[in-house]
């Protein structure tokens, strides 16, 4: 309670303030006469003259901080979902591959190819050489401490390891000896046997472990081409083989038909009549076992050509499984190579074995001879069985490859 002073309103005010009260207006108006008063009375002198009290507030009200934060939070939670929403959605459409119209494509035109019909739009034609030999040209970042073996030490390491082309007929099983050179003595093994045996014992692993990758990537591109939806490392592969592959369009169809083995006797027949059996200048200085031209890139000019005269160059690699790809590469991919594909494709529907007698045939474009070359080809296979490592199967270096044994 208050003493009785003479109050007037601007007091009253004060008093209330200092309380904890404040003053809100109410409907009217009236002047507050002074007078002696007690706090009940002031409160209904107040009242009376058109204003409430009501309790302060506290500014660090914990209910009110509380509502506060939640508030901002909820705020903050909107604004997050209004722009993850649409860039979820736009994410989603890239990573996800509907198999309904992805599977569907792909089989039709791929049928398509396989019946001779037309497309709207070539299958199998169109080449982006971009990165096309990306991977290849990654060969060159080795390290430059490859050891050449002379022909006597490598033919010891093969006795060592019992590892021989009778065998290798007769068990189907090469074991992965791998050579980046070959060695400079080939040219001075006077027996032409002796010579072939040693040649082919070098470069059969070497296909052998291309042909797999291949083999690897085709069965996971099968497997992409059966799921409904696809993770985003499965899309990412998927982009870099249309671009090893040279795909235009990341058409499926051509991909299915690019990417496939070269037959082990075809690709041991053209290193062999490329190389002269392994002891040509081009094998023994640039590792080129299939005599592929490059007119910019590094290369060997040929006997007696003018290095300025702008021919073409004998492409040189650093190893030799470098140059398998490349010529793996080639087969699958330029235009030239596409009723040798096409062939190809047609046995792979067929569920037949790849016969490189036939498919030798469609290689007429390799060389400037033309048929004849391919003749020599199928004479190289015939006089030489190379056809006995065409089910051949390289021991695994490595787990990813053991299930293809």
């Amino acid at each position: 309670m208050f003493k009785n002073p003479n109050i007037n309103l601007k007091q009253i005010k004060k008093i209330i303030n200092e309380k904890g009260f404040v003053l809100k207006k109410k409907k009217s108006l009236f002047n507050i006469k002074e007078q002696k008063i007690s706090f009940k009375s002031i409160k209904k002198i107040i009242s009376e003259r058109g204003f409430v009290l009501n309790k302060k507030k506290n500014f660090l009200n914990f209910n009110e901080l509380k509502s506060f934060y939640y508030t901002i939070a909820s705020s903050c939670l909107l604004v997050l979902i209004s722009y993850l929403l649409p860039l979820s959605i736009n994410i989603k459409e890239d990573l996800n591959l509907n198999k309904k119209t992805v599977e569907n494509n792909s089989k039709s035109n791929f049928q398509k190819v396989l019946d001779g019909k037309s497309l709207d739009e070539d299958i199998d034609t169109q080449l982006d050489t971009k990165n096309l030999f990306q991977d290849i040209f990654s060969f060159d970042e080795i390290p430059n401490d490859t050891v050449r073996l002379s022909a006597s030490t490598v033919k010891e390491l093969f006795r060592d390891t019992k590892y021989d082309l009778d065998k290798i007929r007769k068990t189907k099983l090469v074991k992965p000896i791998k050579l980046s050179l070959l060695p400079n003595e080939i040219r001075e093994i006077e027996s032409t046997k002796e010579k072939k045996k040693l040649f082919l014992e070098i470069i059969l692993p070497l296909i052998l472990e291309e042909n797999n990758r291949i083999k690897f990537d085709r069965i996971k591109l099968f497997s992409i081409l059966n799921k409904n939806n696809n993770s985003n490392s499965e899309v990412k592969w998927l982009n870099s083989k249309f671009k090893q592959y040279g795909v235009i369009k990341k058409d499926l169809s051509t991909l299915k038909i690019r990417m496939d083995e070269i037959p082990v006797s075809l690709a041991l027949a053209q290193a062999a009549k490329e190389t002269g059996w392994g002891t040509s200048r081009f094998a023994i200085e640039g590792n080129a076992l299939f005599g592929q031209w490059t007119y910019s890139g590094e290369g060997i000019k040929p006997a007696g050509a003018d290095s300025n005269d702008g021919s073409h160059k004998v492409m040189k690699f650093k190893v030799l499984k470098a140059s398998v790809r490349a010529y793996q590469r080639n087969l699958n991919t330029h235009n030239s190579y596409r009723k040798f594909r096409l062939s190809r494709a047609m046995m792979r529907d067929r569920e037949e074995e790849l016969d490189s007698l036939i498919l030798a045939d469609f290689l007429n474009k390799y060389a400037a001879t033309g048929e004849e070359y391919t003749k020599i080809i199928k004479k190289i296979i015939e006089q030489n069985s190379l056809q006995d490592f065409d089910k051949v199967k390289l021991l695994p270096s490595s787990i990813k490859f053991k299930n293809l044994i």
